[in-house]
């Protein structure tokens, strides 16, 4: 990915703050043409600068109030079928490869404890998993952010 210059990272320090603006008033917030806010706009997204707009989305909201960190062990032969058996179940929000004690690091959402062992048992059920550590999460200490990393500004 190539970098991003001091009038990308300031349009995105811009949307950081006010997700909701219009290319308009981030043209006039940040002095700049409107095309060109236009134009970096379109540069961003395809240098995929933006996640998708689903990560903006609570599971609370949904019915899904518990959340849980999974750590995966599985049969290595077997990573690519358990993480496409993985991305079959709806509570699943996300899935990282590990390196260290477990081999995949799941984060998953619930109704309650009970919806969570059920969830638990799809997991424990994918052909390659060999075992479960699972972790409740108690509270969101640092929520995902990347404003510290937009103010220090790009990395050469």
């Amino acid at each position: 990915m190539q970098p991003l210059d001091t009038t990308d990272t300031r349009l995105l320090m811009a949307l950081a703050k006010d997700p909701r603006r219009t290319v308009v008033a981030l043209a006039q917030k940040l002095g700049l043409s409107r095309n060109t806010v236009q134009a970096r706009m379109t540069q961003l997204e395809k240098k995929s600068v933006f996640l998708s707009f689903e990560r903006r989305i609570n599971p609370a909201a949904l019915g899904y109030p518990l959340m849980a960190f999974i750590h995966v062990h599985v049969d290595q032969r077997k990573l690519t079928e358990v993480t496409h058996r993985l991305s079959e179940i709806p509570e699943v929000l996300e899935a990282y490869g590990l390196t260290g004690q477990a081999d995949i690091l799941v984060r998953v959402v619930s109704a309650d404890a009970e919806d969570l062992f059920r969830i638990n048992g799809k997991i424990l059920g994918c052909d390659g998993v060999e075992r479960c550590d699972t972790s409740l999460a108690m509270g969101e200490l640092v929520p995902y952010r990347v404003e510290p990393l937009l103010e220090r500004g790009p990395r050469s």
